[in-house]
């Protein structure tokens, strides 16, 4: 699903207003207001930063995985061992066993939603740690 920047800028722009308005009922500086509305779009725009990269990620690993016919991966071990070239090797030993788990079940085929529910942790924390581990990969092909 993509980020609807018009749609979520409506959304924001909406909540804004009844926010200032709730804050001059009460008798806000209108200073202080103003400084809030400038964090307010400043974190909303950092926000919208991270879907822009989010979507321009894509699925980088899900087309090395496809453009590379590999026999079936159960397991973290599995992946690794099917791993032939050697520094590619050693950069994913040093990730972390989570992030190769959700390499694994990324090639398996499960969707981040279903892997943040079997993992027992929040979508988000998924996409972080596969956009950590693509930027270790860039640098390797670089």
């Amino acid at each position: 699903m993509s980020f609807n920047y018009g749609r979520e800028e409506k959304k924001w722009r909406l909540w804004k207003e009844a926010e200032e308005k709730q804050l001059r009922s009460l008798g806000v500086s209108e200073d202080t207001i103003e400084k809030l509305h400038t964090h307010d779009w400043a974190v909303f725009n950092s926000d919208r930063r991270y879907y822009r990269r989010l979507q321009d990620a894509g699925t980088y690993l899900e087309e090395f995985a496809e453009e590379t016919a590999q026999p079936e991966v159960k397991t973290v071990e599995d992946f690794l061992d099917s791993i032939e070239n050697q520094r590619l090797y050693q950069i994913l030993i040093m990730v972390d066993r989570l992030t190769l788990q959700i390499v694994v079940m990324k090639i398996q085929g499960y969707s981040t939603h279903e892997i943040a529910l079997r993992l027992n942790t929040t979508e988000k924390a998924v996409y972080r740690r596969m956009d950590r581990l693509k930027e270790k990969l860039k640098k390797f092909f670089e």
